[in-house]
């Protein structure tokens, strides 16, 4: 390890109020962010703080630490946050530090980078899926297509699979790029050319569907969720070609739809709306599909309605029954969900990717630019209160956040920022 990536060397340390700690502590009743989108999957934050304000005097530098590469989320369990790094183009790791200070508290590696295809190697060949959290247990996705079980409390490898190794299955031109998920006992994970259920204490696969072809540029970009439609709780899965819900006891396919795909990039995340699910396509649509169920137990879709403007790999939030969403186009639209009517589309442009976490009448968002903004969501008016500049390096990842704290995952460095959950500011 050289000594440049020696935690202490890097972090800034900032003198915080008893006002800043206010609800940095471990604390249950707080929703941990413990996978891709946060504690439900959709960046939705109920019933805890959110900024009213990211001006510096505001929202505050408490650490920063720089790292090697990385495009996953890092998540923030109690008093740790966690985050992976692809080190000298040959070795992956995962890192956990003390949120409070940034201090390293554990470090596991293991062999697994690789190189993405030439067309899109300006991007970097960095490891690319969030990790996941469940009872002290981590669980991450490598580039070549390798899931590790790690002991959170000290990084020690708990299980392995190896899916190319053990399925002779080509490696995904993109690497493992979808985002594990829990449920109950199970984790369910888009590798090994399939949607795959495991035992999340042992490893032992437990079932296996849609299964495709594998190989050159068969990367599955998109994160399932789970969601009850009409009263069947049920995996809601897209792959580079369909969306799908899945029972969760078996694997069994409920239904499917396809979804049309430039060169297999379906990348964001399905949004459950009731009984529909809404998604977009890179250079396509956007759209809203109903998902019915006979009296007979029949499962079918239809498409409910189609919205002309494409995302790209900016996953939407929906807030009072509608829908923001980042387009391919850099802009910024609000669709009604209930009719797909788009109630505007900002003049400005905005980079190339956001993530978004919202909270009743806030919306926070990053670009791949290291900027952040604060936004008022509302159908009648694209409405922008304040924007910062809060990373210097190109920041893919998703915004983390638990209490009144914000994680940002710049390519080469973490950053942890903190704010008054006490102050309401009336940012009209």
């Amino acid at each position: 390890m050289k000594k440049q990536r020696i935690p202490r060397k890097f972090i800034f340390a900032m003198a915080v109020s008893g006002a800043s700690l206010t609800g940095m502590t471990a604390d249950d009743t707080l929703a941990a962010w413990d996978q891709w989108r946060g504690p439900n999957r959709n960046s939705i934050i109920e019933g805890q703080p959110f900024p009213a304000s990211i001006a510096h005097n505001d929202l505050k530098l408490d650490w920063r630490v720089e790292l090697e590469p990385s495009y996953s989320s890092p998540i923030v369990v109690g008093d740790r946050v966690f985050t992976t790094e692809t080190i000298n183009k040959e070795r992956e790791s995962t890192r956990a530090f003390n949120r409070l200070t940034g201090e390293l508290i554990w470090e596991q590696s293991w062999e697994g980078a690789m190189k993405v295809p030439f067309y899109a190697a300006s991007n970097g060949s960095w490891i690319r899926s969030t990790p996941a959290w469940s009872d002290g247990y981590l669980y991450v996705g490598g580039m070549r297509d390798v899931l590790k079980c790690l002991n959170a409390s000290n990084g020690e490898v708990v299980w392995s699979r190896d899916f190319p190794s053990e399925w002779n299955t080509d490696l995904p031109s993109f690497g493992f790029v979808s985002s594990p998920i829990v449920e109950g006992d199970s984790l369910i994970v888009q590798a090994g050319a399939a949607v795959v259920c495991l035992d999340k204490k042992s490893g032992e696969i437990l079932w296996k569907t849609l299964e495709d072809d594998g190989g050159t540029s068969d990367s599955a970009f998109s994160s399932p969720v789970i969601a009850e439609i009409h009263g069947q709780r049920q995996l809601v899965v897209q792959t580079r070609e369909e969306l799908a819900g899945v029972d969760l006891s078996n694997g069994d396919v409920l239904w499917k739809q396809e979804v049309p795909s430039y060169r297999g990039m379906n990348i964001l995340t399905p949004l459950v709306i009731g009984n529909s699910v809404f998604t977009s396509s890179y250079k396509n649509k956007s759209w809203l599909y109903e998902i019915d169920k006979s009296s007979e137990g029949e499962w079918s879709v239809s498409e409910k309605w189609m919205a002309r403007s494409p995302a790209y790999m900016s996953s939407p939030v929906l807030i009072e029954g509608h829908i923001y969403m980042h387009l391919q186009s850099q802009r910024v639209q609000c669709l009604d969900a209930a009719t797909g009517e788009s109630k505007w589309i900002s003049d400005r442009s905005f980079g190339k990717y956001w993530s978004m976490i919202a909270s009743g009448d806030r919306i926070l968002a990053l670009d791949e630019q290291g900027i952040l903004y604060l936004l008022k969501p509302s159908p009648d008016e694209f409405l922008l209160l304040q924007e910062r500049k809060i990373a210097d390096g190109d920041s893919w990842a998703h915004l983390s956040m638990y209490g009144n704290q914000i994680f940002v995952r710049e390519l080469r460095a973490l950053s942890a920022f903190s704010f008054d959950p006490r102050r309401d500011l009336a940012l009209d």
